[in-house]
């Protein structure tokens, strides 16, 4: 019985390691998209850059952005919105997933 215990322990540390840098993986994944495409608009806190503002980007902390569902989000990230160019072909569902979650993440800090 005890031999059993520490084969589940140990498989559920195992999955816990691979799901924690999964996890992680898709964070910096995340980050570093966001920083290539989105933050010369947006600024590197969501709160917009000069040139974003004049172009009329919204700040995540906003309830505007933070009240939209992660779908919404999605698809303004995919099809692009007013003067926002789409990303749909250019970045993979997951990646646009993940870039959701990132934009949540900024809007709450």
């Amino acid at each position: 019985m005890g031999e059993l215990r520490i084969r589940l322990f140990l498989a559920a540390a195992t999955l816990v390691c691979v799901f924690g840098f999964s996890l992680s993986a898709s964070a910096q994944g995340a980050e570093s998209t966001y920083k290539a495409k989105c933050a010369g608009c947006h600024g590197a806190d969501g709160t917009g850059s000069s040139i974003g503002k004049k172009l009329g980007t919204h700040d995540f902390h906003s309830s505007d952005v933070q009240g939209q569902s992660d779908e919404q989000l999605a698809d303004t990230v995919g099809k692009g919105k007013n003067k926002m160019p789409g990303y749909a072909k250019s970045l993979k569902p997951e990646e646009i997933k993940d870039l959701v979650a990132y934009v949540r993440a900024l809007g709450k800090k």
